[in-house]
């Protein structure tokens, strides 16, 4: 459904701020330690490109051509286009008041035909588009694919602005799923044009001003409707004006000179890690053979060879055959790791219910307390669920807990309450209950998103998540579109948006209760553990140490 995004703590993976990524703040540390203080080396952002050898740089009177970069420079300025970017292109007060819009004089939609018709066609064409954009996105090197996320944002609200019909409200739900496809590239390109060191904090400030904007943009909304009484025409032309500016902005990205795989650079720097680094971690508790971290030259020697310090580059058909056979290895070797099998397994179910959620709940809100009779407060109970999403992301940080051993308990428990609050949206007639409910599942979800995000990305790679997070988001979308299939679609059950919230609650308790055997099978198991440990123990205090005898004896 328009009116929702991919972004904040899921994104990690899902619609709605939280859901599609992820914070990778360990795991970036780790890496940036690795490439920018490994004894003997400088910070990546001081070395100059073709000027090194052997180890060493060169003074610049002896680079011709090569001209140091100033780390500040390196990074501030392409952080600053996109989050400037960010911020407009999720500063959109239309969005929480969608679907009065559509059901105002302005559209005259039914509740059927936007239920059944019109948001299904998001859910099919985000499906269709996510692994082509994938692909393409790193092939382009990024840029490209973000200036195509702002024309699409435009013709979305142009359509929406002066299409009518079905048929033209189905053309803009096509483009926000393009849309939604390319937001890959938003949080990729970071890593293309910044050294390791600023990774946690370029991708704090750009997944941090998203939520402030969609924040901002539900109050906005929220105060013009209430206290100005503004037309939710006139929220469409802001949000207009604000993706205009985003594409704008779009264009003055600097274009990335490498990718993370079709296009990787590695210098001599990646390739060579210290001895020190290199023996001093190893494969973590729970990782599947293989499926530790790689550096980025790993992946860029399956691309090609380096001769005397130079990419010696490949037919572009063997290039793209290399990288997608590395990454049928890659995944093969991670989803190996039963743990990672399992919280990927959780992010793919949820997500896909939480985005089936997401596309559906205004219709629900509409529902209850139809727009045209009543106050709606839709902003507001976005901007608090936005909110409190946020802090409980933010608090995940201060848990001590054995995720290990308590992980799936913990996403049982959560699952059960997900549940919970959908039932109360679909039992009760109260619009406030309803509201309480969408506040306990949205913050929950996020929650629960950011421990898995963390939990999948501790013990891979940069190369290796990025890939775990694609096929996740793809598998989402494809349980997503089963659902909307069987649930949404005329050509399925057809059900009304009333039952259809009975049935996602009964799903998260299919979830719940995976997950629930899952994590009573993990805790009985390391209870049976520790008593056959502690047997051992005792009988070898019991027992002579089979030396004993023979030394007494002289034999």
């Amino acid at each position: 459904m328009l009116g929702t995004s991919v972004t904040g703590g899921q994104q990690d993976a899902g619609r709605g701020l939280g859901t599609r990524s992820c914070p990778l703040h360990t795991h970036l540390q780790r890496r940036a330690a690795r490439h920018g203080t490994a004894e003997g080396r400088g910070p990546p952002g001081l070395v100059m490109q073709g000027c090194e050898r052997s180890g060493e740089q060169k003074p610049p009177s002896t680079a011709m051509g090569c001209l140091p970069t100033s780390p500040s420079r390196s990074w501030i300025y392409p952080t600053v286009i996109l989050c400037l970017f960010g911020f407009f292109s999720m500063m959109r007060p239309s969005e929480p008041f969608l679907i009065p819009y559509l059901s105002g004089p302005d559209k005259n939609l039914t509740s059927a035909e936007m239920t059944n018709e019109i948001f299904p066609v998001w859910t099919y064409s985000y499906l269709l588009l996510l692994l082509p954009v994938f692909v393409l996105t790193d092939y382009v090197r990024y840029k490209p694919v973000i200036v195509l996320q702002g024309v699409g944002f435009i013709v979305t609200w142009l359509l929406l602005l002066f299409g009518r019909g079905v048929r033209a409200m189905q053309a803009v739900e096509f483009f926000y799923g393009m849309v939604t496809a390319t937001e890959v590239a938003y949080y990729a390109y970071i890593y293309s044009v910044v050294s390791p060191e600023h990774y946690q904090q370029v991708s704090s400030y750009c997944r941090g001003v998203t939520l402030v904007a969609y924040t901002a943009a539900s109050v906005l909304a929220q105060l013009l409707v209430s206290l100005a009484g503004v037309a939710y025409f006139y929220l469409n032309v802001i949000s207009l004006a604000s993706v205009s500016v985003a594409f704008f902005f779009s264009l003055f990205l600097p274009m990335p000179k490498k990718s993370m795989f079709f296009h990787a650079k590695p210098s001599k720097d990646v390739e060579k890690p210290s001895s020190a680094g290199a023996g001093s971690e190893g494969p973590r508790e729970g990782e599947a053979p293989g499926c530790e971290e790689k550096a980025t030259s790993e992946i860029a020697s399956t691309l090609g060879s380096l001769d005397n310090g130079r990419w010696s580059g490949r037919k572009p058909e063997n290039v793209a055959l290399r990288v997608f056979v590395q990454w049928f290895q890659d995944l093969k070797e991670c989803y190996s790791s039963k743990r990672l099998f399992y919280w990927s397994l959780w992010w793919a179910l949820s997500t896909a219910g939480f985005n089936q959620i997401l596309n559906y709940i205004q219709i629900l809100w509409d529902h209850k307390a139809p727009s045209q009779n009543s106050s709606v407060y839709n902003g507001a109970v976005e901007a608090i669920a936005t909110f409190g999403g946020a802090l409980a992301a933010f608090a995940v940080g201060y848990v001590k807990v054995n995720w290990d051993l308590l992980g799936e308990l913990a996403l049982a428990v959560f699952s059960v309450v997900n549940a919970g609050s959908l039932f109360l949206m679909h039992y009760t007639t109260d619009i406030w209950a309803c509201y309480a409910g969408y506040l306990i599942f949205k913050s929950s979800y996020m929650l629960l998103i950011t421990i898995a995000v963390f939990q999948i990305a501790v013990n891979l790679s940069m190369e290796r998540y990025a890939l775990v997070f694609g096929i996740n988001t793809f598998l989402a979308l494809v349980i997503q579109t089963i659902v909307t299939v069987i649930v949404v679609d005329p050509r399925g059950l057809n059900l009304p948006i009333s039952i259809q919230f009975l049935v996602y609650g009964s799903y998260f308790a299919v979830i719940a209760g995976i997950f629930l055997i899952r994590s009573i099978y993990i805790m009985c198991s390391a209870r049976c553990q520790r008593e056959a440990q502690s047997s051992a123990l005792s009988r070898n205090s019991y027992e002579p140490h089979p030396e004993g005898p023979r030394t007494s004896s002289g034999e």
